[in-house]
């Protein structure tokens, strides 16, 4: 009797697996919102690659923006884990970061030295007006006029630091996108750095 009940809790175990995805296999980022809309905006491109002129590129606008996409599609294809941002500015970074099918993305706080848990979906980061930020290598430190979100797409694996030359906030990656007020629905307050300094980091983004 004690044989039957471990085959059958045997069966029930390996049926289980089979069934349900593992909780340590990787995830497939290529059916979602962000994968989709990367792949019509690269198809799109690659239709007026012999005249980018008429599409309003330069030749180098065209290559860099190209480049862009393929980064970004190959981040997706080849992805093992949810989005993450690392904090190594030396302050509190504010980053907007959801819990799949728990919570929507809200703008939380991460403290320096620390990077998001892969249970969260760190979508993008937050800098405020004021911040000196360079947001490509080819680009050329800027000081910010207004707040802006900068969106990376999922599995993007992102780290914010702060050049002790310039001063200036840049990224191991560009953003997939740039929003100003009014252009998206996620938050974005008139928060200074200052004001964000004195936020107590969210615990529940380092579990």
């Amino acid at each position: 009797m004690q044989f039957i009940k471990i085959i059958i809790v045997a069966l029930v175990f390996m049926v289980n697996l089979m069934i349900a995805q593992p909780s340590w296999a990787g995830k497939d980022f290529t059916k979602g919102a962000d994968y989709a809309e990367v792949t019509q905006a690269l198809n799109q491109l690659l239709v007026v690659k012999d005249a980018p002129d008429k599409a309003g590129y330069t030749p180098e606008q065209f290559q860099q923006r190209l480049a862009q996409l393929q980064f970004q599609k190959n981040v997706m294809e080849t992805a093992t884990k949810r989005a993450q941002c690392s904090n190594e500015t030396g302050k509190t970074l504010a980053v907007y970061a959801n819990k799949p099918k728990k919570s929507p993305t809200q703008l939380y706080f991460l403290g320096a030295g620390t990077i998001t848990d892969d249970d969260w979906d760190c979508d993008g980061i937050y800098l405020p007006a004021g911040t000196q930020v360079r947001l490509s290598p080819n680009a050329q430190p800027e000081e910010l006029t207004e707040a802006i979100a900068l969106k990376f797409v999922d599995g993007t694996q992102s780290a914010a630091r702060v050049n002790p030359t310039t001063g200036a906030v840049e990224l191991n990656v560009e953003p997939a996108k740039v929003f100003k007020a009014g252009e998206t629905t996620w938050l974005l307050p008139s928060l200074s750095q200052a004001d964000i300094d004195r936020q107590i980091p969210n615990p529940q983004l380092i579990d």
